[in-house]
């Protein structure tokens, strides 16, 4: 029986570019990783890893199949939107009708779409 989420994987041909998205702009930490003999990351959210990064082959060309995007909950909607901001990504910023939770659609160096939700409390 499925108890949670372990991680989502992306594939990237710009690891540090990947790695600052991630990291410096999302927030996430780069940790330990096995050494399973070709390139890439792992990221981690609190001490969990939640996102694999392969940089050992090429981005796929097309439609990436069936997953639309992967979401994070996330805290700090101020810092992030200001860290999109001074960086000139783009994002889509938008509050859910209904529960109130803000949404950050944006996607990463590869093309990954990344949604991350934080709570109704937070403020611009």
């Amino acid at each position: 029986m499925i108890h949670g989420m372990n991680h989502f994987t992306v594939i990237t041909e710009d690891l540090p570019r990947t790695l600052d998205f991630y990291v410096g702009v999302l927030g996430l930490e780069q940790g330990p990783r096995p050494d399973l003999g070709f390139a890439g990351a792992w990221l981690y959210a609190e001490g969990r890893p939640i996102l694999h990064v392969y940089a050992d082959r090429p981005v796929p060309s097309g439609v990436a199949g069936v997953i639309d995007h992967m979401a994070f909950s996330a805290r700090g909607l101020r810092e992030v939107k200001g860290r999109f901001d001074a960086r000139g990504l783009k994002y889509d910023l938008r509050q859910q009708k209904g529960s109130g939770t803000w949404q950050l659609f944006c996607h990463d160096p590869s093309g990954a779409k990344v949604e991350l939700d934080f709570e109704p409390s937070e403020t611009l």
